[in-house]
């Protein structure tokens, strides 16, 4: 009997909107794997060690690691920001989200480590237009689906030339946090972030193929991105090239490569209570707390993102949570680049890795893999796609 994720990505794959896809769908070290089609049009199979642009699932990474150093005693939640990085001090807030640029109020605290995780720090995109969403387009600080231009400290300082869109802590809004957050671990650390995640989980974790750049020696691996336009797909990210295997600058602010390999490893990391082979790498207790929502009602407000997000998700600690309907406590998040993760609270792992970027045409694809059940019942005879060990 064929796999119904084997199904899904099938059809995705065969009518062209993607052209492959390496997805895992079970429980457990071994789960069902599905690999299907290419890692670039003409090019090798796509497989569970292809390297791909998890972009914003690296949220939930940095929020582990964020929450290590709270472990280790050397953060705590509510410490201010700034004595890490004094360009955010002395904040100025709009006194309504849609004011004047220059219309506001002085803040009423510092911005703290747990604003940044729950994106309540008052930088982050802006949904709606506003003379905000102009001046973050203007000093090139607008979220987009385009490489990093501005390296950490001039990207920080722009940032800092702007007013917040509301008081630390009593509002929301997304991506911008997580960027101010890995500066500010690089900081912390006094180290550069690549080698400070490779010491405390990718090395103990197995993840030797996740980082901020791919290593020339394994260029041939990296899938190339393409975005799915009315007459097919446009390739907007090179195979084996372009930013993520030469980056112009220390990117602790950006986003990860990694593999459908190393990503279960760390998704498993977080389903057994931050255990890795009898290691407590993360306190269970810190991961419960990551995967709860920690937004108030009143900071779910209909601008803060997409229509309908809030009617049944919250945000943990870098990812959303399902607050109702049929999967409620699920966990996971989803990348620019095509794709998503998720773990349910019975022990289900779902990843799934595309190249293509998500937009109207390719949401679709994530909804029916949120949707697709565990086939428990599939031989592994039937599903010969393996995890490198």
């Amino acid at each position: 009997m064929t796999s119904p994720l084997r199904v899904l990505l099938t059809r995705w794959v065969q009518d062209g909107s993607i052209p492959g896809a390496a997805a895992l769908l079970g429980r457990g070290a071994d789960p069902p794997v599905v690999c299907m089609g290419e890692a670039w049009i003409g090019g090798p199979p796509m497989g569970a060690d292809t390297i791909v642009r998890i972009q914003s699932m690296t949220k939930p990474v940095i929020a582990a690691a964020t929450l290590q150093l709270v472990q280790a005693g050397r953060l705590a939640l509510q410490d201010s920001v700034t004595q890490w990085l004094p360009e955010l001090a002395s904040r100025r807030v709009l006194t309504s989200p849609g004011a004047s640029i220059d219309d506001t109020v002085p803040a009423e605290r510092d911005i703290t480590v747990r604003d940044l995780l729950t994106n309540a720090s008052g930088y982050g995109a802006q949904i709606e237009p506003t003379p905000l969403q102009a001046a973050m387009i203007a000093n090139g600080t607008e979220a987009g689906a385009e490489a990093l231009a501005l390296a950490p400290t001039q990207w920080l300082e722009r940032l800092a030339d702007l007013p917040l869109a509301f008081q630390p802590g009593h509002g929301w809004r997304y991506h911008h946090s997580f960027g101010i957050l890995g500066i500010l671990l690089q900081r912390v650390v006094d180290r550069p972030l690549q080698e400070h995640l490779t010491e405390t989980l990718f090395a103990p974790l197995g993840m030797h193929d996740t980082g901020y750049v791919v290593p020339a020696a394994d260029r041939g691996r990296l899938a190339a991105g393409y975005r799915l336009e009315e007459h097919g797909l446009v390739e907007t990210e090179p195979a084996g090239a372009g930013f993520y295997v030469d980056p112009p600058f220390d990117v602790c602010h950006g986003e990860l490569v990694s593999t459908l390999a190393d990503f279960h490893r760390f998704a498993r990391c977080l389903q057994d209570g931050g255990r890795w082979q009898g290691r407590h790498l993360l306190s269970s207790d810190l991961v419960a707390q990551m995967r709860r929502d920690q937004v108030p009602q009143a900071s779910k407000t209909p601008e803060s993102f997409f229509p309908g997000f809030w009617a049944d998700s919250g945000w943990g600690y870098g990812g959303a949570v399902d607050i109702a309907g049929a999967h409620t406590g699920r966990f996971g998040w989803s990348g620019g680049q095509g794709t998503h993760f998720y773990l349910d609270p019975d022990g289900t792992i779902g990843i799934l890795l595309t190249q293509v970027e998500l937009g109207e045409r390719t949401f679709p694809l994530m909804g029916e893999f949120a949707e697709t059940p565990p086939d428990r019942d599939v031989s592994r005879r039937n599903a010969p796609d393996r995890l490198p060990r």
